[in-house]
């Protein structure tokens, strides 16, 4: 493999993956939200049904794990973005 240096096409898809990254972090953030807020109208108003409070129990931590998980995923590839970037190369592979 040899390292070629970085041309404005590989520069602009960079910069369109980074903005990718962040829109994926934000729709995560997003059903993270609105898992939550729906727990919280379950526990709220249906607190007399035995199954809608336990469904709003079950939803208060699938809506942190959802939100967890999107963060996580979003420095992960925010890391592997700015290693590219900053090395100013990129690797080709050679043709199969």
């Amino acid at each position: 493999m040899t390292a070629e240096p970085l041309i404005l096409r590989d520069h602009l898809a960079l910069d369109r993956t980074k903005l990718a990254n962040e829109r994926t972090l934000l729709a995560y953030l997003r059903t993270a939200i609105m898992l939550l807020v729906s727990a919280v109208t379950v526990l709220k108003l249906l607190h007399d049904d035995h199954t809608m409070v336990v469904l709003g129990w079950i939803l208060l931590p699938v809506g942190l794990g959802v939100g967890v998980i999107g963060a996580v995923q979003f420095v992960r590839t925010r890391h592997i973005i700015a290693t590219a970037y900053s090395a100013g190369t990129l690797e080709s592979r050679p043709a199969s």
